[in-house]
């Protein structure tokens, strides 16, 4: 990033003053203050993670709650919370939500070469904080998404740097948790990077298979909770899942027609990202495409799993070509501002339509950047780079490829 540069872009990498500091922090402080205080268990989300372990620890299984969607490793990860008393969790399960936001947002502002100190670093976080109704919701719930918030862009760094295994084992430790980035299987694939995909597959396979075997019911996950989740089924879920497939049939549109128009985006959005492969070799682009892709069409798709690819994308806003450049991908974000009374859609119950309008306008900013830009033009993380450290500061008319 120059820093050496004029106009908004010079302005924003300059160091941030303590007054901004104190707004960031007053912002992330307040959330988690108001979750303490209004939940028992530290977040709805979380407190099913932590009773499947209880329940585990009792001799029971955690796949007794339908609600419990994970794999079988997320239980071992939850084991500490499950010794800890509730009034603790409702102080610290915030706190550690509302960080691993942050540590997410510091990688990737490192994808850009943006210093941590920064304005923009300073602004980028406390906008989504007051202004981005998931980052609210995510904290609230505390709801695991939060891993993928921290290992997606974590991951694209480390495979822009040229390190796929460490990429791959990122991602696999984040599968083992939470099952949310298995769509990034496909990078590893169109990039023929074969140690890091085994790294994606053998690490969550390891750790939930280990764990499974000290459970009563080993095969929970597949005979229980994987039927849950293509069925979709739940009266309660399906009132705030996002994915089309599940909104469309709530406005009359037939079931099967619903499922096969999610499809459809999602399969366009799977031949963006290769597109985008093929022609510039973009690993954030490729990876960001193949989630949005995924969320189309999975079930159950929430809100706040917008908060896995939206600081990613606006990371890059200050890049030439970058998809926060453009005004679809602003118009996006326009459902989810707090406070932004839309007509027929307030009631809680409604929530999903906001959402999936969302999710449909930022697939459909990205696929269309990706579609209209040049071959070769300048973005991040291009595969012909080579691996190393990423250069913090150019000359004036230089341009970096990340």
């Amino acid at each position: 990033m120059n820093e050496a540069k004029g106009g908004i872009s010079g302005w924003l990498v300059r160091a941030a003053s303590w007054h901004a500091w104190v707004v960031l922090g007053v912002a992330l402080g307040a959330g988690a203050a108001e979750t303490s205080l209004r939940t028992r268990d530290g977040g709805m989300d979380n407190a099913i993670v932590v009773r499947a372990a209880k329940a585990w620890l009792d001799g029971g299984s955690p796949y007794d709650d339908p609600h419990f969607l994970y794999l079988p490793g997320a239980v071992l990860a939850a084991v500490p919370q499950a010794l800890l008393p509730w009034g603790v969790l409702r102080l610290l399960v915030p706190l550690a939500v509302t960080g691993g936001l942050v540590a997410g947002w510091a990688c990737a502002l490192r994808l850009y070469g943006v210093p941590w100190r920064s304005r923009f670093a300073v602004l980028g976080l406390t906008g989504p904080a007051l202004g981005f109704a998931p980052f609210g919701h995510l904290v609230r719930l505390g709801n695991w998404t939060v891993v993928a918030v921290v290992a997606l862009p974590l991951a694209l760094l480390l495979a822009s740097r040229g390190r796929w295994g460490a990429a791959g084992a990122v991602i696999g430790a984040a599968i083992a948790v939470k099952p949310l980035l298995v769509p990034l299987v496909l990078l590893f694939v169109f990039a023929r990077r074969w140690r890091g995909l085994g790294a994606v597959v053998l690490v969550p396979a390891v750790v939930s298979g280990g764990a499974a075997l000290l459970m009563p019911d080993p095969a929970g996950f597949f005979t229980r909770t994987l039927p849950f989740l293509l069925r979709g089924d739940d009266t309660f879920v399906r009132l705030y899942e996002a994915s089309p497939a599940a909104v469309l049939p709530r406005v009359g549109v037939p079931e099967g027609v619903a499922v096969l128009l999610a499809c459809g985006g999602a399969g366009v959005g799977v031949w963006c990202a290769y597109r985008c492969w093929r022609r510039e070799g973009k690993v954030v682009d490729t990876g960001v495409m193949l989630m949005l892709s995924a969320f189309l069409v999975s079930r159950p798709s929430y809100d706040h799993y917008l908060l896995v690819v939206v600081p990613v994308l606006l990371a890059g806003v200050m890049e030439a070509g970058a998809v926060a450049r453009g005004p679809w991908f602003w118009v996006a974000l326009v459902p989810q501002v707090p406070g932004l009374a839309l007509p027929y859609l307030e009631p809680v119950t409604r929530r999903a339509f906001r959402d999936s309008l969302s999710l449909c306008l930022l697939a459909g900013a990205v696929a269309l950047r990706l579609l209209s830009r040049a071959p070769g033009a300048w973005g991040c993380a291009h595969r012909s780079r080579p691996a190393g450290r990423l250069p913090t500061a150019a000359g004036p008319g230089r341009r970096h490829s990340f």
